[in-house]
């Protein structure tokens, strides 16, 4: 359960974070060399094929470092969101809680609403704030 879900204790009211998928850039590094320490030295690998791998390296590097902003990225606009919405009006995509944000907190998924009713609401999809 994440930490946003933690705060309502429903795991349904937001979707689970994204899933480490693939090989991340120390694993495929790993392999890059051991292959390398592996080839036959009868059968050379062909320079073709290294300047290739190198190549997904450099982009698998690229990727990460284009993750790791994207997440700053969101992070910043949870914070800049968070800040707007003390003070408004929060009701619940079911409309069964209603009241006036006194506190929000931010975590790495999303951002949670204190009420000032002492509900605690995740702020995502359905939720209304005037």
């Amino acid at each position: 359960m994440d930490a946003v879900n933690s705060v309502t204790g429903n795991a349904a009211a937001a979707p689970a974070g994204p899933k480490k998928v693939g090989v991340d850039y120390d694993s495929f590094l790993k392999l890059l060399v051991a292959e390398l320490k592996n080839q036959d030295p009868t059968e050379p690998m062909d320079a073709t094929q290294y300047v290739s791998q190198l190549a997904t390296f450099s982009n698998v590097e690229q990727s990460i470092k284009t993750n790791d902003k994207l997440d700053e990225i969101l992070r910043a606009g949870f914070l800049q969101q968070a800040g707007s919405l003390i003070g408004r009006t929060l009701t619940s995509p079911d409309g069964a809680i209603t009241g006036k944000i006194e506190e929000v907190r931010v975590f790495d998924d999303g951002i949670a609403a204190i009420l000032d009713n002492g509900e605690q609401v995740v702020v995502g999809g359905g939720v209304t704030i005037s």
